[in-house]
This record gives structure tokens, C-alpha cells and sequence, in this order.
């Protein structure tokens, strides 16, 4: 067989994916940890203004993979004009869509600080306030910056992604400091240099995608103009894949509320617990990206034998690679939920909650998470949505009343609602994969 993807290429691509998942975690990592430094006030504050951007930020991300697979299938059927094409609808749907999301936001900020949220202490929602009128203008930036990765990984260039992640991360953590440590700022000290230099690196991705040697780039001269074939196209995958994602984003600002109720040690033990998590699924994160660039060109060539090969490579890869960063996590959390300074009580949450997430990641995350972008870029994409949005409501949502206020667990039983979540997800993912059915699915 005349395999696609060597394995030098598949260390080019997800050796930088990793890289750019790490940055970004230690990030939001070290941004928590200088946040805790103002009081845990600003910490809850600013974590659930991030949920929301997360949710935004998540439904972008979605449609930017909808580009993504579109131009990965049409490389695959050495189409290339046709995928710079689609580069550009994808580029000029993102600006005009997240302008709009922009606005919405801000009109309704209320509702979001006190109909969402509900009821919190009075400090914590001054923090949160101050923080989300700054970073919500972030929100056409970011956009279009991760149309821009998303299209470089389309390529098989996560190096440039990585690149430019690195320069924003390094304006950011270095905002931080500054305001944080030197002008003694509040959360104003997190939110003014993560809008910074999402500015600067939505600008220098444009940059690097208007050159017309790459073979995707941004087709110029730049025309306002809507290809409804190709728009439609994107959003076809890119649709679904928003609703499931926004779903899920919706479902963690729903169990967020019950969490708010549970006080602010909960809050703060939930805020720092997700942070570290993210280091615990990180590797299957950037797996699960290379894996969309992968099968994307496989199902563009039409050759699902490769589709398959690939997809037991990478997954083995991501058990593999989580095994490894978990097993490292386990042995450093004492010392890094110490740096955070929490209270006792806080701090003995988050290490109960992260052991517990560790042995779930390396069993069942995997297939719950992974998995499913083999499907996503063979344009099955309806059956994820639908199994998501109803795995998230009747497991992550149910279970967390169930668990986390019926049953008296708090914020630790929303987390094992979760989990009970992605141990349906993987079930159903699984079967469907083995069943062949993805193969047949159409745009």
C-alpha cells in the first residue's frame, strides 16, 4: 500500500500540535496561578467569564473544522483551487459571524453576569464584570486566528500554528506579569494582555496566509463575495460540529451554576482542577487534530483502507502518549495545587477531583474524544452532534443534580457525571465506528 502519511510526516504534524496545546495549557496555567495571587474572588471571577469565552471561542473552532476538512478532502482530490476557495469563505464567514457574536455579547452582558452565572458573592461578580468587558472584544481576533491554524493543519503545517502560538503565549504571559507583579493590577492585569495579543496574532496569521506559494492560502484579490456551494460545504460539517460543541460548552456553564451554589472554595477548586486537566488530555487533544488533517485527505481520495489504518495508529499513539503525561501529572500535583495557594479546603478538592480525572482520561477519553473525528472528517457528522447534545444533557447535566446536590457529593460528583458522560460517548462512538457507517456519508 502507498501509505499518505509517513511517519516522519505524522511527527511533523503532531510533534508542533503538541507544542501549541502545551503553550497554550501552561498559559492558562500560569495566568490561574498569577490571577490567585489577587484572591480567590478574582480567580472564580475570571474562570467563569472563561467558560463563556471557551464556549464562543469552541463554536469558532467548530467552523473553522468544517474549512479544515473541506480543503483537506479537496487536496486529497488534488483539487487545490478549489480548496483556497473554500480558504476564503471560511475566512470571510468567521469575520462577519464572530463581528456579530461580538455585539451579542456585549448587549447581553446582564444577563450573561447575572441570569447564567446566578447568584454569586458581590466581589466575585465585580471581577467577573471588569474581565469580560475587556476580552470580549477579543472575540473577532481569536476567530480568525483559528480559521488560520485550522487551514495550516489542513496542509499538514502545524508548525506554523505553533510558531505563531508561541508569540501570542509570550505577549500574554508577559502582559501578565508586568500588570500583575509590577503595576499591581487586577484581573485587568490577565484580561488587557490576553486581548493584546490575540490582536497580534490574528494579524500575523492573515499575513501568513495571504501568501500564494502555500497551497492553501487566502486568494487575492480578497472579495466579498459568498460561493454558496462552498459555504455550504463548510457549514455542513461545520454546523453540527458547532452545535455539539457549543452544546458541550453550554452544558459545563450549566453545571458551573450548580457548582456556583456548592461556594467559592468549589468554584476555585473546579476553576484550578479544569486548568490542570488540561494538561491530562493534552496529547489526545493534538492527536485528535492531526487525526482530522489525516482522514480528511484519505476520505478526499477516496481510500477508507488508509482512513482505517491511520485511525488505529493515532489512537494507539494517544493512549500511548496519555498514559505518559498522566502518570508525570500524578507525581508533580502535590507541589503544583500548592503553588496555587488555595485554602485547605479547596486544595483538597482539586487533588481528589484530578486523580480520579487521570484514570478516566486514560481509559475512556480516548474513545470519547479522539475517535469521533474520524467520523467528523468523513462528514458523519450528524451522529456525533446528536449523540453529544444527548449524552451531554441526560448524563453530564443529569447526573450532576443527581450527584452533586441530590446525593450531597458537591463539586467532586460533578465531575463523575462527566465522566459517566464520556463513558456513554465512547460506547456509542466505538459502534458506530465498527459498524462501517461513517464510510458511506456524503456532503
Amino acid at each position: 500500500m502507498n501509505y499518505m502519511f509517513s511517519n516522519k510526516d505524522l511527527k511533523r504534524l503532531i510533534l508542533p500540535l503538541i507544542v501549541e496545546q502545551f503553550l497554550q495549557s501552561f498559559v492558562g496555567l500560569a495566568d490561574s496561578i498569577m490571577v490567585a495571587s489577587v484572591g480567590e474572588a478574582a480567580v472564580s471571577g475570571v474562570s467563569l467569564v472563561d467558560t463563556v469565552m471557551i464556549l464562543l471561542i469552541n463554536i469558532f473552532a467548530a467552523l473553522a473544522t468544517g474549512g479544515a476538512v473541506v480543503a483537506g478532502q479537496f487536496i486529497g482530490k488534488k483539487k487545490q483551487d478549489m480548496g483556497c476557495q473554500a480558504t476564503n469563505q471560511l475566512i470571510l464567514f468567521t469575520a462577519s459571524f464572530s463581528l456579530v457574536i461580538m455585539a451579542l455579547g456585549y448587549l447581553c452582558r446582564g444577563f450573561i453576569l447575572h441570569g447564567v452565572f446566578g447568584k454569586i458573592e458581590a466581589e466575585v461578580m465585580y471581577d467577573a464584570n471588569i474581565y469580560l468587558l475587556i476580552v470580549f472584544a477579543s472575540i473577532p481576533f481569536i476567530a480568525l486566528y483559528n480559521a488560520g491554524a485550522a487551514i495550516f493543519r489542513a496542509m499538514g503545517n502545524s508548525k506554523m500554528s505553533m510558531q505563531l502560538s508561541m508569540i501570542m503565549n509570550a505577549i500574554n504571559l508577559g502582559g501578565n506579569a508586568i500588570l500583575i507583579y509590577g503595576l499591581h493590577r487586577g484581573v485587568e492585569g490577565v484580561a488587557i494582555p490576553t486581548l493584546a495579543s490575540r490582536v497580534i496574532a490574528c494579524i500575523l496569521m492573515m499575513i501568513m496566509l495571504a501568501d500564494p506559494r502555500r497551497t492553501l492560502h487566502i486568494v487575492r484579490p480578497f472579495r466579498i463575495h459568498i460561493d454558496r456551494m462552498l459555504l455550504k460545504k463548510i457549514l455542513y460539517i461545520g454546523i453540527p460540529n458547532g452545535l455539539e460543541n457549543s452544546m458541550f460548552q453550554l452544558g459545563k456553564i450549566l453545571v458551573l451554576s450548580i457548582v456556583a451554589g456548592f461556594g467559592t472554595s468549589s468554584i476555585a477548586a473546579n476553576a484550578v482542577s479544569n486548568n490542570i486537566a488540561m494538561f491530562a488530555i493534552l496529547p489526545g487533544m493534538s492527536v485528535g487534530f492531526a487525526l482530522l488533517t489525516v482522514i480528511s485527505q484519505c476520505v478526499g481520495a477516496g481510500d477508507y483502507q488508509q482512513a482505517k489504518y491511520y485511525t488505529r495508529k493515532l489512537m494507539k499513539i494517544t493512549y500511548l502518549a496519555l498514559i505518559a503525561i498522566n502518570i508525570l501529572l500524578m507525581l508533580i500535583l502535590p507541589l503544583i495545587i500548592r503553588i496555587y495557594g488555595l485554602s485547605h479546603e479547596a486544595s483538597t478538592y482539586a487533588y481528589k477531583i484530578l486523580i480520579y480525572h487521570s484514570i478516566c482520561v486514560v481509559t475512556i477519553w480516548p474513545l470519547s474524544f479522539t475517535l469521533p473525528n474520524t467520523l467528523r472528517a468523513s462528514n458523519d457528522v450528524r451522529y456525533t452532534m446528536v449523540l453529544a447534545i444527548i449524552s451531554m444533557w441526560v448524563f453530564r447535566i443529569g447526573f450532576s443534580y443527581i450527584l452533586g446536590v441530590n446525593l450531597k457529593m458537591g463539586v467532586f460528583g460533578v465531575w463523575v457525571a462527566m465522566t459517566i458522560d464520556w463513558l456513554f460517548r465512547s460506547i456509542a462512538f466505538v459502534w458506530r465506528y465498527l459498524r462501517g457507517r461513517w464510510q458511506l456519508q456524503k456532503i
